[in-house]
């Protein structure tokens, strides 16, 4: 009984501790946006501002048009991750439940280029956008990125999953392929979509090579390309605030995002580890 007790407040402390390891840089960053350029230049450091300012967060605004950047980052992550959520689930489907020549190798093919790394694919991916006329457009910087391996291996997973005497009944009752994956199918995989959905919009909402690549005018640069300006304007170690200030607010999306869909992310991962 002792050895449990002990086991039991070992694991809770190491579960602290991972807490605290992960969330310090979240709270340095909030910290540090709210301090004065003096604060952040003392030694030792200090911890906390003395007197919270929102002058970082101005200045942030005043440099770099946040309002057109946030617009277009949920465009285009709210957009590419829509496509992909779309075609993850039709392939997954397809992967998951018709049986046809080639299939398994196919699936292997799609799941090989998750091992690609992303600078490999960059020039040959700019050449097609460029000869499609999409350089700088919402397309452009969407269009490479409708289709995702992980997401269409997610969802062929979770499929494989559902019986196939439920999807038989609804053939018999006369709906189309089209019908049961939209009407019996997606019903059922709540926890993976929400997976995904946090996934596929917190990874587009962070990218920055593809964007810095086909985006080229400052009207379309999204909201990392924005910070990205706001690191090079204030270098100086005196305006790290402001760069901090700028990196909060970015982050207010995912974070928003994550908190609506918590419940079936952490359902649709813990089913994950449960299948294996």
């Amino acid at each position: 009984m002792a050895g449990r007790r002990v086991a039991a407040a070992l694991s809770v402390a190491l579960a602290v501790l991972i807490a605290v390891v992960m969330l310090f840089p979240l709270f340095w960053m909030l910290a540090s946006s709210l301090k004065t350029p003096q604060e952040l230049q003392a030694s030792p450091p200090v911890w906390l501002p003395a007197a919270p300012s929102l002058e970082a967060y101005e200045e942030a605004f005043r440099v770099v048009d946040y309002a057109r950047a946030f617009l277009n980052s949920l465009l285009i992550a709210g957009g590419t991750t829509l496509g992909i959520l779309l075609t993850s689930l039709m392939a997954g489907y397809v992967f998951a439940k018709h049986r046809f020549r080639g299939r398994d190798f196919l699936f292997n093919l799609v799941l090989a280029t998750m091992f690609l790394p992303p600078i490999v694919t960059l020039v040959p991916l700019f050449r097609i956008v460029e000869s499609l006329g999409l350089v700088d457009t919402y397309l452009g910087a969407m269009l490479p990125y409708l289709a995702n391996a992980f997401g269409i291996f997610l969802m062929r997973q979770f499929i494989a999953g559902i019986p196939n005497e439920l999807l038989e009944s609804a053939r018999i009752d006369g709906a189309s392929e089209w019908t049961i994956l939209w009407r019996v199918v997606a019903p059922l995989l709540g926890p993976a979509i929400a997976s995904l959905l946090v996934f596929a919009f917190v990874f587009h909402w962070n990218s920055f090579l593809w964007p810095l690549t086909v985006l080229q005018s400052e009207r379309m640069h999204t909201v990392v390309l924005a910070l990205n300006r706001l690191v090079s304007y204030t270098s100086a170690v005196r305006f790290q605030n402001v760069v901090m200030a700028g990196a909060a607010v970015a982050i207010v999306p995912s974070v928003v995002l994550f908190l609506l869909l918590q419940r079936f992310f952490i359902a649709g991962v813990a089913t994950t580890g449960v299948k294996g």
